[in-house]
């Protein structure tokens, strides 16, 4: 009776589903989320709900062992990398690498081109020496360093870059390079959108709750050669040494997000992994795009074609009036989540890797629509 009831349960909430262009938390495949609502009652059989099993299980261990060959494999990295969960979102990370990887007498190196890099750098300043080594100018146009090679000071503990600003619609992409320290890169809202190349990389870290699964938790993929660099911190559990000693299970970790993380990646393995994502990534924006470009300034993207991003695209309309009515009346045709940040206004839509194709092409007709009729507003 119990199961009827569930299975007729999600097919009704399921029909009332949004497209959720949310910039995070952001939407989870339906297929995860009903069995979720399995998982929440028994996880494989167990008579243990998912979020009710212990850490220390060995269901729960092998599970955390999945999610973390799984992440390796979609990145195409090998056992010279070390997979972490840290509870928190990536912002937590800002003072948490500074504090592990900058001794007294270095520095970390920022490329600082959007909202979250310059939180980063700002978060990094108040605990470790960092200085900011590119950001646009106010006469130049560039969102991204030309350069990808970047040359460092002696004394560089590492360079810091955000692949993806969410606020700013910028992308990375060609990825940075640097033989003066090693890189480590924000990823939080690209991270498996596109294939990479390890060489690049000797941390990437990524809070989960865009391309990953929940919010709560932060994936943090670290080259051991690098972590062995690790100076610690007073703060256990912002100790890259002593998590990764740990397996992350120096306490209770976030045990519903890691099992969702997991069901994702499988999800994505599934649908033919990170190839298939970055292909819809394009897909999915070149429809807005498109519309944008070839509105006559109806639609106003500032950002130059070369990093537009492929997975947060922002826009303006010629008025705040009109942005407030296309935002009323996209409600009412099921779009959730495309007011743009508070700080800068305007529309944003955030499709990750879960985001249905059919729902950028959904709302490129509604932005055809809606022009044709305000037009002359």
């Amino acid at each position: 009776m119990v199961s009827g009831q569930l299975t007729s349960s999600i097919q009704k909430h399921a029909s009332e589903r949004k497209y959720n262009f949310c910039s995070g938390p952001a939407l989870l495949p339906l297929a995860i989320l009903e069995q979720a609502q399995v998982d929440m009652l028994s996880y494989k059989g167990s008579g243990i709900g998912i979020m009710e099993l212990s850490h220390r299980s060995a269901l729960f261990t092998g599970l955390i062992e999945e999610a973390r060959s799984r992440i390796l494999n979609l990145l195409g990295l090998d056992s010279d990398f070390e997979v972490i969960f840290f509870q928190g979102g990536a912002t937590l990370q800002f003072s948490a690498l500074p504090l592990n990887f900058i001794d007294d007498n270095g520095f970390g190196a920022y490329i600082v081109n959007g909202h979250w890099s310059k939180k980063a750098f700002q978060l990094a300043s108040q605990v470790r020496s960092a200085k900011i080594i590119w950001e646009p100018t106010t006469t130049n146009s560039e969102k991204v360093p030309t350069e990808t090679k970047i040359a460092l000071d002696k004394g560089a503990a590492f360079l810091h870059y955000t692949s993806n600003e969410t606020i700013d619609g910028i992308e990375f992409h060609q990825e940075i390079v640097s033989s003066d320290a090693p890189v480590i890169c924000d990823a939080s809202s690209n991270i498996l959108t596109r294939p990479i190349d390890p060489d690049n990389f000797d941390l990437i870290y990524a809070s989960a709750q865009k391309n990953l699964g929940p919010s709560g938790l932060t994936v943090s993929i670290i080259r051991k050669s690098f972590l062995d660099k690790c100076r610690g911190t007073d703060i256990p559990l912002l100790d890259y040494r002593a998590m990764a000693q740990n397996h992350s299970l120096l306490n209770t970790p976030n045990t519903w997000a890691i099992y969702l993380v997991n069901s994702v990646c499988k999800w994505i393995e599934d649908q033919g992994g990170v190839e298939k994502m970055h292909a819809l990534a394009r897909q999915r924006s070149e429809m807005i795009y498109e519309v944008i470009d070839n509105s006559d300034g109806f639609y106003q993207n500032r950002i130059p074609e070369e990093s537009r991003s492929r997975v947060n695209v922002v826009f303006h309309l010629p008025t705040k009036e009109l942005e407030e009515a296309f935002l009323g009346e996209a409600e009412k045709q099921g779009f959730y989540g495309l007011a743009g940040h508070r700080s800068v206004g305007g529309i944003r839509a955030s499709m990750y890797n879960p985001f249905p194709p059919e729902g950028a092409q959904k709302l490129s007709e509604f932005m055809k629509d809606f022009a044709a009729e305000f037009a002359d507003f």
